[in-house]
């Protein structure tokens, strides 16, 4: 009687990443370490390196069939290779390709290993555009990927590294050894969410991306594997909101005036010698519907420069006030708090508070600065008040999230420019509230540096979004302008010397330096003595590096205020939060070297008032994306606008680069193509996590989360 073994039980992704890609046959410890170079020490890493691209053998013209001038992919043989040098020393090699029917010459200039990598006889794909020379079709430095004898109908093209000799070739012979010894998979998404969205099993998915029958098929299975990723990282933003929801003790602040709330805020609003806009006022129905529940607010509120945040941030941090609380502004400069400060004092100049203590019955509303520069006798004074509840509202650097620093009853915090901060920062503060057995505070972040909502809501995505679009009344649009002849240079100094004439003020921006903040500081220092003796002559010229002392940088900055300074010559530390009025011209020198949103920034440094204002952007641009980069940025001076072209440029890397890297990052997805899944992503991570049982009760779903996210997003999970 013969006896059947029972099918092995199906397996969790966390099965894969245990096993060390030695398990897969002809992977010996030589090409371990080769594929460690990329990225690849696990079964699980192995097969989610995905192809970059196919190479469709049934729609494939033949070399024979194809026009001079048209971009094409040929897969072929190489015949012949040659190597010698051209007349000005340079190394040419020419490699010739067979499809069988026809040739191909392939030229490469300055390439000299392509004689090596291009063996007679090898199988490669090349991909580029025919030309004809005396008579022969050619291509000029294509690109060249080995696909080894791969007679598919569809071929994958892999990432591939000629520095660790792993190629595309040995690439799609490891992973199809190791996807046919694939154990039977648990898929963990439910079944409901995978009907619901079309999505294919994740077995297939994971077959059909390495090995299609069709480019449709390949699409799908992309899509499938896409939405996985998608799906953890939401699963764990999603679980961290939960989480602090469950653990959360919140103030419910009175908001409205008929119920014992909100006069102070209204008289705040009475005193604005401008009336809010409709960002404004919509983002303050939705802090105040926060403010007035019953679990703490965690908000970030994403403005465009010049857009109005700070005035939202002191209703906010008001509404705590009027309810006999604190509130904490926090910033990540000592130019910026400093700049906060004289701003929020201005804005709540002539308010009062209740202080039964005082004749009268009332105080005026106390506003603090506390950064590295305070003194520590006044520190201790400061910090004895802020206990005793006498500081009605605090805002400096992280000198905030000191041991010293207790607060009587921490209300509202807001934390600006909220990308230079990370989650530790805001626990500090909201542990700061808890202290003594207060409530948590509620939080609002701020970034004047918008990203697309599809990436707030993969990077913010514990906190609800708030957006602000509406320019102000009396901001007037900055004229952009890209300076790349001598006349145009020209130009720029000429409106900063009329802009200086008419009693305005103007920033150069020096260059970025590669190297410490000290090289830049100097390389500032020769740039104000040049245009001092140079362009700007006869000017008074002001300096403003990160190097200075704080005392030092305030003492510029006031007499740039007042007028005494005409033209601040500075770097970045300018980039965020400096305002001034009567600033109506900006220059940045070597604009290329900066990215587009830090571009935006400085450029918000003007326009601040109603009068004309102008960023001239000197420099050429070293490549085809700086060029797109400053044609934008001078066609546009919409934020948003900006940060998608900023996605579509640089890609979704330097958004999550804000996260600690890990098996998590984005393989299959893509924030630019896949913003359709990223939100079906999120209403499935919030339909999983807050349906009865909760993650737990989706344990396959729990150990793909322990396994394959990063460090700082396990341990959370861990401890929730």
């Amino acid at each position: 009687m013969s006896v059947t073994t029972p099918p092995a039980p199906p397996r969790s992704l966390d099965y894969l990443a245990s096993l060390p890609v030695t398990r897969v046959r002809r992977v010996g410890p030589k090409n371990a370490e080769a594929l460690a170079e990329i990225g690849i020490e696990t079964v699980y890493d192995l097969v989610t390196h995905y192809p970059r691209r196919y190479v469709d053998r049934t729609r494939q013209a033949g070399i024979a069939e194809l026009s001079v001038g048209e971009e094409a992919t040929v897969v072929g043989t190489v015949r012949r290779v040659t190597s010698r040098r051209t007349r000005r020393g340079q190394p040419l090699v020419e490699a010739h390709v067979s499809d069988g029917r026809a040739y191909l010459k392939l030229t490469f200039f300055n390439q000299a290993w392509r004689a090596r990598q291009l063996q007679a006889g090898l199988q490669v794909a090349v991909f580029g555009k025919l030309d004809s020379y005396r008579g022969r079709v050619q291509m000029t430095n294509p690109v060249v990927d080995l696909i080894g004898d791969r007679t598919g109908r569809i071929i994958p093209i892999y990432p591939q590294s000629e520095k660790a000799q792993v190629v595309s070739w040995k690439l799609a012979e490891w992973i199809a050894e190791a996807l046919r010894r694939l154990p039977n998979l648990i898929d963990p998404v439910p079944e409901q969410h995978l009907a619901e969205l079309g999505l294919m099993d994740r077995n297939r998915a994971l077959h059909a991306i390495h090995q299609p029958q069709s480019m449709a098929e390949a699409v799908q299975a992309r899509r499938r594997l896409a939405f996985d990723e998608l799906l953890r990282l939401q699963l764990t933003l999603v679980a961290r909101k939960r989480a602090a929801e469950q653990e959360a003790v919140g103030i419910r602040h009175l908001v409205e005036v008929d119920k014992g709330g909100g006069e102070l805020l209204a008289r705040f609003r009475r005193n604005l010698p401008f009336t809010l806009t409709g960002a404004q006022e919509r983002a303050l129905a939705e802090i105040a519907a926060d403010l007035g529940g019953p679990l703490p607010m965690h908000r970030l509120l994403q403005g465009d420069v010049g857009s109005g945040k700070t005035v939202v941030a002191v209703a906010a941090m008001l509404v705590a006030v009027q309810g006999g609380h604190q509130g904490a502004l926090m910033a990540p400069t000592e130019v910026l708090a400093e700049q906060h400060y004289l701003g929020v004092r201005g804005l709540v100049e002539g308010l009062s508070v209740p202080d039964p203590g005082r004749l009268g019955g009332e105080r005026p509303l106390r506003v603090e600065l506390l950064t590295s520069r305070t003194t520590a006798s006044d520190r201790a004074a400061l910090c004895a008040d802020l206990v005793e509840g006498q500081v009605d509202i605090l805002i400096g650097t992280h000198a905030l999230l000191t041991e010293d620093v207790a607060f009587h009853s921490l209300g509202v915090v807001v934390i600006d420019e909220q990308h230079r901060f990370g989650v530790e920062q805001r626990a500090v503060l909201r542990e700061k509230g808890r202290a003594g057995g207060g409530a948590d505070p509620d939080v609002l972040v701020m970034t004047a540096t918008p990203i697309p909502r599809t990436a707030a809501m993969t990077v913010f995505g514990d906190l609800d979004v708030t957006e602000m679009r509406e320019r102000p009344a009396g901001r007037t649009r900055v004229q952009t302008v890209w300076a790349r002849g001598p006349l145009e240079v020209e130009a720029a100094w000429s409106q900063v010397r009329a802009e200086v004439a008419a009693g305005r003020r103007a920033y150069v921006v020096c260059p970025l330096v590669e190297g410490s903040e000290k090289v830049e500081a100097a390389s500032a220092v020769e740039e104000k003595e040049r245009l001092s003796a140079g362009e700007l002559a006869g000017l008074r010229v002001g300096l403003l590096h990160g190097q200075m002392a704080a005392r030092e940088k305030e003492q510029v900055m006031a007499a740039f205020r007042r007028g005494e300074v005409e033209v601040l010559v500075a770097t970045t530390v300018i980039e965020v939060g400096v305002d001034v009025p009567d600033a109506t011209v900006m220059v940045v020198e070597d604009a290329d070297r900066f990215g587009m949103a830090q571009l935006h920034q400085l450029r918000g440094r003007v326009g601040r008032s109603d009068l004309p204002s102008w960023c001239f952007l000197l420099g050429q641009a070293s490549s085809p994306e700086a060029e797109r980069r400053l044609t934008v940025l001078a066609s546009s001076d919409d934020g948003f606008v900006l940060a998608e072209e900023d996605l579509e440029l640089r890609g979704e890397g330097t958004i999550l680069g804000t996260r600690q890297r890990g098996r998590s990052d984005l393989k299959a997805a893509s924030l630019r193509r896949d913003r359709e899944l990223v939100s079906e992503a999120r209403r499935v991570a919030l339909s999983v996590v807050y349906e009865e049982g909760g993650l737990e009760a989706h344990p396959a779903l729990v150990r793909e989360l322990e396994v394959l996210l990063a460090g700082d997003d396990t341990e959370f999970l861990l401890k929730s």
